[in-house]
Parts: structure tokens; sequence; C-alpha cells
């Protein structure tokens, strides 16, 4: 498997730390503040990098949904107007490229149409997102393939056919695959980790990835056992925030655990060679009884 760079001294792939990605989403609630509060608190947890959603409204919101109303922290308000409030501009993107700079943290986007990638290419992130979603939208993916920049290509809500009739459309240049499931949140039956070794399969040169949905932290540490080379889960403050993504969000100190058993499991896999260990002669030669075969050949 080969691995894919995406800044200096960095890579995603077999051999690497497994990219561990805290996705703040919309999770900041339209808020710079809460924004720069999920940045410190990743960093602090050890992850690699944030991930935020960049959209244009006017593109990504159907027309006939446009005037429905709904209710929000900031009253009633028609959901044109609630995409456009949680929506960041370049103000706000400036203060999160400098904290995440200030932190030393990566952060990149989902970008969910063509005009939010122009506008996340001033920023000169490392490397893209396509959601689940956007799996299908080939003009979108042609788009962030044209930046030439590396792009994680997320699997939920897909079939096999779709899947790979975008590899088939684009090759497997830059690209890194993430399984998912696009349930929030998504119950262990429906994890189905197993299709990280499928992808592995289909996609031998490919970094495979997972973006999980789940409330609990064993299936991401499970999908790193299995070879996920890079791992994604949504991040909140308080699970108990409003907003769609907070319940199947991870909290700092949750964060904090994930990232330490994960750092454990890069360390206890080993080599896979058998060896005795310093820390075991002592036992050894405590509690070892020798045979009598054994003691003719130390003779």
């Amino acid at each position: 498997m080969k691995t894919i760079k995406i800044r200096d001294k960095r890579s995603i792939g077999y051999g690497e730390p497994v990219y561990i990605i805290a996705e703040v989403g919309i999770n900041h609630n339209g808020s710079v503040e809460i924004a720069k509060k999920l940045i410190s608190e990743a960093a602090a947890a050890g992850c690699d990098a944030v991930k935020f959603q960049k959209r244009t409204p006017e593109l990504c919101v159907p027309k006939d949904q446009w005037y429905m109303e709904r209710d929000t922290p900031w009253g009633r308000m028609t959901y044109i107007d609630y995409r456009h409030k949680i929506e960041f501009g370049k103000a706000e993107y400036d203060e999160i490229d400098f904290h995440c700079k200030l932190r030393g943290i990566d952060w990149f986007a989902s970008c969910w149409d063509e005009e939010a990638v122009d506008f996340m290419e001033q920023f000169d992130t490392p490397v893209y997102k396509m959601a689940s979603a956007s799996l299908t939208d080939f003009s979108l993916i042609s788009k962030v393939k044209s930046t030439g920049k590396p792009y994680i290509l997320s699997t939920g809500m897909s079939t096999m056919d779709e899947i790979t009739a975008a590899t088939n459309k684009f090759g497997l240049d830059n690209v890194l695959i993430a399984h998912s499931t696009s349930a929030y949140p998504c119950p262990p039956k429906e994890l189905n980790l197993k299709m990280i070794n499928t992808l592995e399969e289909m996609y031998p040169e490919t970094p495979i990835g997972y973006s999980g949905h789940e409330t609990g932290l064993s299936p991401t540490v499970c999908a790193v056992a299995l070879g996920a080379t890079f791992v994604e889960r949504h991040f909140t403050l308080d699970r108990a925030m409003w907003g769609s993504d907070h319940a199947a969000s991870v909290e700092p100190q949750g964060m904090q655990r994930m990232v330490r058993d994960i750092r454990d499991f890069e360390i206890a896999i080993g080599d896979g060679v058998k060896k005795v260990y310093e820390s075991e002669l002592g036992a050894r030669k405590r509690l070892r009884r020798q045979n009598s075969e054994t003691l003719q050949e130390t003779k």
C-alpha cells in the first residue's frame, strides 16, 4: 500500500502513524469562538487535524426547502437563513487558519459545491474531503481533483457500483478512501467494519480509512486494528448542544481516550517477531522449571 504525502514530513498510509481527524463540521453552531475551542481541544487530545464543512447555501439547499421554517438557537427562521447563519466566511476562516497554526494542527474542509472549492483554495489546506453525499457528484470531484491536492472519498450511503464508478472515472491518483455508514448516530450492527478489509482488497495501493458516526470509541480503535490508516470522528464540546451532529460526536475527554488507545495500539502491535524481552528475564529465571532435556543441553 502506498502512502500519500499531505504536507512536509507527514504522509498517510501503511507504516505511517494513523492520521486522526476531529471533524468539527458544523458543530461550531456558527460561532468562531466555539470553533477555536474545538481546535484547541482537538490539538490537546493529540489529533492531527480538524475538519470543517464549506457550502454555498444557494447551491446546496434545494429551492423547495429555502423558506421552510425551523426552530434554531437564534429563533425561528427559514432554512436558507439558517444555512447562512452557520456558514463561515473569509474573516472566520482567517481566524481558524491562524488558530490552527498556533496550535500546530492541520485543518481542511469538506466542500459541497464548486464555489466552496474556489473559496478554500485561498487557504492552501493540505487535503480535501468528499462527503459521502458527494461520491456521485462527478462535477464536484472533478473540481477538487483539478486542485492537485489529495482528497478523501467517503463511501457512506453508497453502493459498491457507485464506489467503483467514482474510482473508475477519476482513477486512484492522490485519493484516500474512507469506509463509512451515514447514520447519525450509527448503530453497531450497521458499522460493518470488515468493509475496511474489502476496500483494502479492492484498492491495495490506496490508503483506506474510517469515518465513524457511532456513539462509542471502541469501533474506531477496532477500525485501526483492522488496518485503517486514517480515522475521522465528529467532535463537539458537549453532545447535548443544539444541532444535528452533536449526538453522534465525541467530547474532548472521549477524544483524548480514543487518541491514546490508537497510539497505544500502534506501539503494542509490534513486528510479529517472537523475542524474550529483558523485562521477562527475572520472571523466566524465577518461574521456569528446567526439564531433564533442557538440563542436558546446558551441561
